[in-house]
């Protein structure tokens, strides 16, 4: 999902560059409201598993792997505000010191993934919360979905900035069936992390959970059972 220098021409860099800062800032405006004693912490962690997920790759075909993008995870956990964030800063820290996605390419894939991944996910967290409210089972369930469509609607924003301005020598109708073909069968893989991940936390701390909050859940109802039972 990564994009590399010289992948889209410069001019396209360059606006979704101005994208990605133009979002950014609104998150940083709007993650204000969302932190809290308890949101802080969990972005916190949540930025450094996507980052070490993210650096494990898994075979898709012969020649392809792929990784957790993170979007719906961060969202359903922290929200898409905060969520925003953690993902732009491991796509930042991977491009400086990893080489993991170019420089010139940073804007373009902190739209995707930062961005278009992490509200596509919410988006269908949000639609879905009604059945995530109802159980673990449920809330497993919604975020296995939101995983899968905010892998695909990420891949479907790189075939977009590379029908506007793609470099890469292939021509869209390649770049799309391709693109879009992988990232189904990445989906199902961020589906299983994500939904085992969520449902983790689930266990342990419901109340903790961005997506769950002001509910009366049984998982909400045990979370803060054991949170007020815990020693301060």
């Amino acid at each position: 999902m990564h994009m590399s220098d010289g992948l889209v021409n410069g001019p396209t860099a360059a606006i979704f560059g101005l994208v990605a800062v133009i979002g950014l800032t609104v998150a940083v405006i709007r993650a204000r409201a969302d932190l809290d004693d308890r949101t802080a912490p969990m972005a916190g962690l949540v930025t450094a598993f996507v980052f070490a997920v993210q650096m494990i790759n898994f075979p898709i075909l012969p020649g392809a792997s792929g990784h957790l993008l993170g979007g719906a995870l961060v969202a359903i956990l922290v929200g898409p505000w905060v969520g925003s964030l953690c993902i732009a800063i491991v796509l930042a820290v991977q491009a400086l010191l990893f080489a993991d996605g170019g420089l010139t390419a940073l804007g373009t894939n902190i739209v995707n993934m930062a961005l278009v991944g992490v509200f596509a996910g919410y988006a269908v967290a949000v639609a879905l919360r009604p059945l995530a409210r109802r159980g673990r089972g449920g809330l497993v369930a919604t975020a296995f979905v939101a995983a899968l469509v905010n892998t695909v609607v990420a891949a479907l924003a790189f075939v977009l900035e590379y029908a506007i301005g793609g470099a890469g020598g292939a021509s869209v109708g390649t770049v799309f069936p391709l693109m879009v073909g992988l990232h189904v069968l990445i989906g199902i893989g961020e589906g299983v992390i994500t939904a085992a991940t969520v449902g983790a936390v689930a266990s342990v701390r419901p109340d903790l959970i961005h997506l769950l909050r002001g509910s009366t859940t049984p998982l909400q109802i045990r979370g803060r059972a054991a949170a007020e039972g815990s020693p301060s």
